[in-house]
């Protein structure tokens, strides 16, 4: 999504690191919400500086200011009247705000004025997702900073600008009292003729409602028989959940604050949710965190998530490229780039038919650069180890290794350790996007991985490299990428 970002750039670092240590992504129990800033109240559109600095992405999304989106969690996404809505937050004078944009493409974004504030709401607006009620209409469910509740509100215009008043969720158990549920990171999704509702943390609970206005407490979220063989416990954090039917299963995207996105596949038992499946999609630190999506017209599901690249100077509120995911039959969750990023390629390169032999590389002769997409195909044979490195030196060596070692079923970025299997006799394709000092990857279209890479202009190869047996390459192409930006 689109413009870059914070008059100083090492401050926009500074920001989300506090931002990460106070209350945003911090615990369920650390909501108060601070008083908002004095002085009359405006409504405030962020907007691209006149001459935003070269290091600035080109093709992600960030926020532009002005103020910093430190968190940037994206948050209450639709597909309405023609339009891609997104929101994420930022840190506005008046307070914790959800900053919008809309995109035909989701990749060439307009910004909105700021409506979802702390002056206009009452409270500061922390995470939670956009559905559509039983009549078709926008809804967002969030938590409200300092209002120790989680909250709903109603689009009032089809841009998605005005909204109504904030209602309070106020939950009852079984007796019809008020119920003693921790009110967090909350998630909405109709399922039938009912409302589903999660408020997150660790553990979360289900509600439901039938209406939107009363809400019965179901207990906890996950059912007493999840598998004890998923690798992560019963009760860890679930917060930013996103719930929603993919393939023949039910994905509960989230995070833990302590280990970052990640998902569930699973099912719906006795009104409890029953994953079968626990997966990451983030390896260190929150390179990689607090996910939201959307279903497209055309039945697509995308996803983004908020980017925090340490030490870089790049600007705050980094949204991921856009993801398509989709279950096939075989039950393995697919991951792509979203496929509208093919009309940012302009000047095409290729090279086939090379080998690389073992212990050896080769540097690509015409693709290179910081603001390029690559492909590469590669028959690994027998090699231990093989993959490409990227912004290299002019020998075509020193660069940021991208890895695969198929013994360890391992996809290694630079320091980073992802797990990733190669099928017997299956090929591996990388596709790889660098946009400045962000590296984004995608294997086989079953794994993706970010990473931040620190790296001098003047290094801009790209290499192919084998360790313990030649690779056969059968192809590489590579582009440059358009800017999403107007004037860039």
């Amino acid at each position: 999504m689109m413009n870059r970002v914070l008059t100083k750039l090492v401050l926009a670092s500074a920001v989300v690191v506090a931002g990460i240590s106070i209350g945003w992504a911090a615990k369920p129990e650390d909501n108060a919400g601070k008083a908002p800033a004095p002085g009359p109240f405006e409504f405030e559109t962020p907007a691209m500086p006149a001459s935003p600095p070269a290091s600035w992405l080109t093709y992600h999304l960030a926020h532009p200011g002005p103020g910093d989106a430190g968190p940037g969690d994206p948050n209450c996404a639709f597909y309405w009247k023609g339009r891609h809505h997104l929101h994420y937050i930022y840190k506005y004078k008046h307070g914790f705000s959800f900053a919008h944009v809309s995109s035909e493409d989701m990749l060439h974004w307009t910004w909105h004025p700021t409506t979802l504030t702390p002056p206009k709401t009452g409270h500061g607006m922390f995470s939670g997702t956009g559905f559509l009620t039983k009549e078709g209409k926008p809804a967002i469910i969030y938590h409200g900073q300092g209002s120790g509740r989680n909250q709903l509100a109603f689009a009032l215009d089809d841009k998605l600008e005005e909204w109504t008043k904030p209602v309070a969720i106020m939950p009852k158990d079984a007796s019809g009292q008020d119920a003693n549920v921790r009110q967090w990171d909350p998630d909405c999704w109709l399922n039938g003729d009912t409302y589903y509702g999660i408020s997150g943390g660790g553990p979360p609970h289900l509600m439901k409602s039938p209406d939107l206005k009363e809400w019965v407490n179901l207990g906890l979220l996950l059912h007493d028989d999840m598998p004890t063989t998923l690798g992560v416990k019963k009760d860890e954090d679930i917060s930013c959940a996103n719930m929603f039917k993919i393939g023949n299963k039910w994905m509960l995207l989230c995070i833990s604050h302590k280990l970052g996105c990640r998902y569930y596949l699973g099912d719906f038992k006795d009104e409890k949710y029953l994953p079968e499946f626990h997966a990451m999609m983030n390896w260190r630190g929150w390179e990689f965190f607090a996910p939201e999506s959307v279903l497209t017209p055309d039945g697509r599901r995308v996803m983004w998530a908020w980017c925090v690249l340490k030490g870089l100077p790049l600007q705050s509120g980094i949204q991921s490229l856009p993801r398509e995911l989709s279950l096939p039959e075989d039950g393995v969750l697919r991951i792509k780039p979203l496929r509208e990023l093919e009309g940012l390629r302009q000047d095409e390169k290729r090279e086939a038919g090379m080998t690389v032999k073992s212990d050896a590389t080769y540097k690509l002769k015409d693709i290179a650069g910081d603001t390029i997409e690559f492909k590469v195909v590669m028959k690994p044979g027998a090699a231990k180890q093989l993959g490409v490195q990227v912004y290299c030196d002019k020998d075509g060596a020193n660069g940021f290794p991208i890895m695969v070692e198929p013994e360890t079923k391992t996809l290694a970025l630079g320091e980073m350790k992802v797990p990733f299997e190669l099928k017997p006799g299956e090929d591996l394709t990388l596709r790889v996007f660098l946009d400045k000092n962000m590296i984004e990857v995608f294997v086989n279209d079953r794994q993706a991985a970010v990473a931040p890479h620190k790296y001098a202009p003047e290094n801009l190869g790209v290499s192919l490299f084998s360790k313990g047996g030649d690779v056969v390459v059968k192809e590489v192409k590579g582009w440059k990428m358009k800017s999403i930006y107007a004037g860039r």
